[in-house]
């Protein structure tokens, strides 16, 4: 492929036409992160346009149905924190949200839908062409050439800069980029987890239903689905906590309740002995797939026909206002897993178990968080390896920018769960909250590209991250902080830079990484999270275990820059609107050591590599 890169911003025309349009960035897909993707991009100003298949945005979070967000319940910051926040208003505050055991954060998908749709309304750079099918995508001279048909109409639109945000990576694949799919083989991809050989086996696949309670004495029942049998969900309602080892309950409500949602509704993707459905259909032609989707849909009506004929649940139904579709099932089957690329870096289990001893500081790069357990889907399918996903225990992480960044395309962003991950930590990565961050950082991605009129590989990761910080989003999951804290983006700096690392603790399903703002920092661990930054420390080893005060720190600050005094010092405190005055002998915390640092030293202006390595 000839790798010509051409920038220019152009000039939007309203809507969409018979000729041809020109944007900054074209998003194929708005799912959860192509929604964000373009919610970001457009609010700096990138004039944006996101091609949708449906009518709805959300993608997994809605028009799948999974309106049952898995994680970052304590990490609610950028634009899944702005979603959520939309979520508690709407209902009534975050109580209302915690309907169903499964998480805290439960809704009906077309509340989803309608909150997505008023926020990408909001944002005048941004257009959505709905039901619309991509047909191709060619790229050439430094120009995106995007073909899509709507309503039996064709349509073209160009821009220098694409995000692949399809469910499935359809649009990388288009271009020939190199992916994995299935299970790593353990000595190839570096985790002593993973199976000894390669397979093609991905995550079961669910058509997720949402049911609604009528009321005693209403009988919902569907019809007997075809070759229903009873004991394709005999143990059901049988349920144990992988995590916590606890002995199995026979409790069908509990099942049902597992996704209960606000409003008397039910969502219905269930794991075990339920609704979830093996096939990879990922590289099958659209009429094939719509044949196998068709299967996972006959899974679910089957399972539905069991909660309601053999479990009494007959007051059930299908909810008949939910989905704009004619069956009342969701548009898409809820994809756990997709072409993974290969990027500038492989998110890898070592970066998620051990980032600080992994081979290289990936974390310094991070751009989206999660704290979710590592969390497979195969019961429907036999032949997958007996691989206890749960066991392998993790404290939550951060997402490395050069997974989303291919390595053989100047111009064409991963999204949604085609990045550069393995098999086992797409279980992680694959979740609500992770993939709107993905997304979310997917959008500033493009933009600074764009700015810098520069290919991917050669974008600055800083910048991103910054951008990143000024619309209040985590780039380092410490769950002790959040951005509506006057000295957040400081701390999240001084983690991201290795100054300050956090504390990891794989803990049930919710992992935490703690960063202790509080705590008071010791000289060495400071000379020592610098050291790497700056050659003049790098034999230096006069800093003790003692904690840190004022007019220590200012003795190490002159050996980076000697020009700096004490006024300098008192000039960033106060300028900061830290508490108190800073005393030359008063020990410091991690907090205010990061205001410091950051304001004196202005160390997150170093650059990295896609490793991770400061420049």
């Amino acid at each position: 492929m000839k790798k010509y890169f051409v920038f220019a911003f152009f000039l939007l025309s309203a809507g969409i036409s018979f000729g041809q349009q020109r944007y900054d960035l074209i998003i194929v897909g708005g799912g959860a992160s192509g929604t964000a993707a373009g919610i970001a991009a457009g609010r700096l100003g990138t004039q944006t346009l996101i091609i949708e298949s449906t009518p709805w945005l959300g993608g997994m979070l809605t028009s799948a149905g999974v309106s049952a967000i898995d994680g970052n319940h304590r990490l609610p910051a950028g634009i899944w924190g702005e979603f959520r926040s939309r979520l508690e208003a709407y209902y009534g505050g975050p109580d209302k949200l915690s309907t169903g055991w499964v998480s805290n954060t439960l809704f009906e998908p077309k509340v989803g839908n309608e909150i997505l749709q008023k926020m990408t309304a909001e944002v005048p750079a941004l257009k959505i062409s709905f039901d619309s099918e991509w047909e191709s995508a060619n790229y050439e001279k430094g120009i995106w050439t995007v073909v899509f048909s709507q309503n039996g109409q064709k349509f073209t639109v160009t821009a220098p800069m694409l995000i692949d945000a399809t469910e499935l990576g359809d649009v990388a694949a288009s271009q020939n980029l190199p992916y994995r799919l299935g299970m790593d083989a353990r000595a190839e991809i570096g985790e002593e987890f993973a199976p000894e050989m390669a397979n093609d086996i991905v995550q079961d696949l669910t058509l997720v239903a949402t049911l609604q309670d009528y009321g005693p004495g209403v009988d919902k029942t569907i019809p007997r689905p075809d070759n229903y049998d009873p004991q394709e969900f005999a143990c059901a309602c049988a349920h144990a906590d992988p995590i916590t080892d606890n002995a199995p309950t026979l409790d069908c409500g509990k099942m049902l309740d597992y996704g209960k949602l606000p409003n008397g509704k039910y969502m219905i993707n269930w794991p075990n002995c339920g609704n979830d459905h093996y096939v990879n259909l990922v590289e099958l032609s659209p009429e094939e797939r719509a044949a196998e989707i068709e299967k996972a849909k006959q899974t679910t009506l089957r399972f539905v026909y069991f909660i309601q004929h053999e479990l009494g649940f007959s007051h059930l139904g299908l909810a008949e206002e939910e989905y704009p579709t004619q069956d009342d099932l969701p548009m898409i089957p809820y994809h756990r897993e997709s072409r993974r690329y290969r990027g500038m870096v492989d998110f890898t289990l070592p970066y998620v178990r051990t980032p600080y001893s992994a081979p290289t500081p990936l974390y310094r790069t991070g751009v989206a968080v999660g704290d979710y357990t590592i969390d497979h889907h195969h019961k429907k399918n036999l032949d997958a390896p007996a691989i206890d996903f749960i066991k392998i225990r993790v404290p939550s992480y951060n997402v490395p920018l050069g997974a989303l960044v291919p390595k053989d395309h100047p111009a064409l962003i991963l999204a949604e769960k085609s990045i550069s991950v393995s098999n086992i930590v797409n279980g992680a990565s694959r979740l609500q909250p992770v993939v709107l961050g993905i997304g979310h950082a997917a959008g500033i991605l493009a933009t600074v590209a764009l700015q810098e009129k520069k290919p991917l590989q050669e974008v600055s990761i800083r910048s991103v991250q910054q951008k990143l910080l000024a619309q209040g989003a985590f780039i380092m999951p410490f769950l002790d902080m959040n951005p509506s804290q006057p000295h957040f983006s400081s701390m999240q700096k001084a983690g991201a830079a290795g100054i300050f690392k956090g504390e990891g603790v794989p803990y049930l399903w919710a992992n935490q990484t703690w960063f202790y703002p509080e705590r008071l920092a010791t000289e060495f661990e400071v000379v020592d999270g610098l050291r790497p930054l700056y050659p003049q420390l790098k034999d230096f080893w006069g800093a003790s275990g003692d904690y840190l005060t004022g007019s220590r720190l200012l003795v190490f600050l002159k050996l980076i820059n000697a020009n700096l005094s004490e006024s300098d010092l008192s000039s960033a405190w106060q300028s900061s609107g830290l508490k108190d005055s800073l005393l030359p002998e008063k020990p410091l915390t991690r907090l205010e050591t990061s205001v410091l640092l950051d304001a004196t030293l202005k160390f997150f202006e170093k650059e990295v590599t896609w490793s991770g390595d400061f420049k």
